[in-house]
C-alpha cells in the first residue's frame, strides 16, 4: 500500500511563504503523476500543482501560479510546494498524492484519478 505523508502547514500572515513536504513510500513502485490539491471548507479539492512523468511537465492552478513551485528530491522520496506571497484565499488543507496511471492531460489530473493519498496538512493564512 501506498503511503503519503505530509508536513509543513501552520499559520503564516499574508505575504509569508511557507514550504511542503511530502514523504512517499517507497513501495509505490513508479508514480507518473505526484502531486499537491488543497481543498477549502465547503469547496471541492482542487489541483495545485502536479508534475507528470509522461511528459516531463509541471503544471499549476491558475491561481498559484508564479506563487507556487513544485519541487522533487528523487533520492528522498520526497516532494514538496514551496508558496510565496501567500494569501488568505490559499488558507486551506493540503495534500500530496500520486498516481501510477499514466496521465496525458496538459494540467493536473482530477483528485478522482489519483490513487493514493496522504492525510493532508493545514495552512492558515491570516493577519
Amino acid at each position: 500500500q501506498g503511503q503519503l505523508v505530509e508536513s509543513g502547514g501552520g499559520l503564516v500572515q499574508p505575504g509569508d511563504s511557507l514550504k511542503l513536504s511530502c514523504t512517499v513510500s517507497e513501495f509505490i513502485a513508479e508514480n507518473f503523476v505526484m502531486a499537491w490539491f488543497r481543498q477549502a471548507p465547503g469547496k471541492e479539492r482542487e489541483g495545485v500543482s502536479c508534475f507528470s512523468a509522461t511528459d516531463g511537465e509541471t503544471y499549476y492552478a491558475d491561481s498559484v501560479k508564479g506563487r507556487f513551485t513544485f519541487s522533487r528530491d528523487n533520492a528522498k522520496n520526497m516532494i514538496f510546494l514551496q508558496g510565496i506571497n501567500l494569501k488568505p484565499e490559499d488558507t486551506a488543507t493540503y495534500y500530496c498524492a500520486t498516481s501510477t496511471a499514466p496521465w496525458y492531460g496538459h494540467s493536473c489530473p482530477p483528485h478522482w484519478d489519483m490513487q493514493y493519498w496522504g492525510k493532508g496538512t493545514l495552512v492558515t493564512v491570516s493577519s
